[in-house]
């Protein structure tokens, strides 16, 4: 269950509890009121939010976020099995790990959509063994088979993982790691189908179904636990909507002024 409590931000204690005594008007907006938005994209937006996105986005609520990060999200209607036939393209996204578990998610497109069609996933605490770089290489280069791969999206954090996937041949792209955008794209390519979990991915699945939020120095942020699939996730997300030529950007755009409409 979500739970909402407009009451513990600084500005809604000092200013809108408090707008008559600093002679303020305080006045409620709703995505209704926005005139920049045709009543296509309005109803798009009602659509791809839900949670605390759509409490905040949609209503114009003061909340805090509790609960799971994904809460539309049920394994049962929206994982997928793997489609037949050809893919267009192929990508992997990563989310290194030493001490941590890692994740690496293997993306196939199909039309617009694109699917996580297998994973690796390794947590060196249960199995006993940390592994290399030059492991790590290995067992993506395995997840990735004969496929040609346009693109490793990973960790921006993992210098010496990405040098030694260079160093391979593979081509690396660094991820943007900004969590909270992250998370609203992802949301919102998952909402509209443009991303998809196979049923062949059960860690990201796992993981999703615990994902959720917390207040860490009085700001939302998802709990550091069962986010490595996570991660990886939403690397490839952010790398989606930057290819769209300014995705990323506008979906910083959410928070300053009003839902954004990226074209992939």
């Amino acid at each position: 269950m979500l739970k909402l409590d407009k009451k513990q931000h600084w500005f809604y204690r000092e200013w809108i509890l408090k707008a008559e005594e600093r002679r303020a008007l305080y006045l409620h907006f709703t995505m209704e009121d926005n005139p920049g938005l045709s009543r296509r994209i309005r109803s798009r937006y009602q659509n791809a939010y839900s949670g605390v996105f759509y409490r905040r986005f949609v209503l114009g609520e003061w909340i805090a976020a509790q609960g799971l990060v994904y809460d539309f999200f049920d394994r049962t209607r929206d994982a997928a099995p793997v489609p037949e036939g050809d893919f267009r393209a192929w990508r992997i996204s990563v989310d290194y790990g030493t001490a941590n578990p890692a994740s690496f998610g293997l993306w196939g497109r199909k039309g617009d959509v694109w699917y996580r069609v297998r994973e690796f996933y390794y947590d060196s605490r249960k199995e006993g063994r940390q592994k290399t770089d030059a492991e790590y290489v290995e067992d993506l280069a395995e997840l990735a088979g004969e496929r040609p791969l346009d693109r490793v999206i990973v960790d921006p954090s993992a210098a010496s993982f990405i040098e030694a996937l260079r160093r391979r041949g593979f081509r690396v792209v660094k991820a943007d790691n900004n969590v909270r955008d992250g998370i609203r794209v992802t949301a919102d390519l998952l909402k509209r189908g443009r991303i998809v979990l196979c049923d062949t991915c059960g860690d990201c699945l796992r993981e999703i179904e615990l994902y959720c939020w917390e207040e860490r120095d009085g700001r939302d942020a998802p709990h550091k636990e069962h986010d490595h699939a996570m991660d990886d996730l939403r690397y490839f997300a952010m790398d989606l909507a930057g290819e769209s030529g300014g995705g990323v950007f506008a979906a910083v755009s959410v928070e300053r002024g009003g839902p954004y409409d990226p074209v992939w």
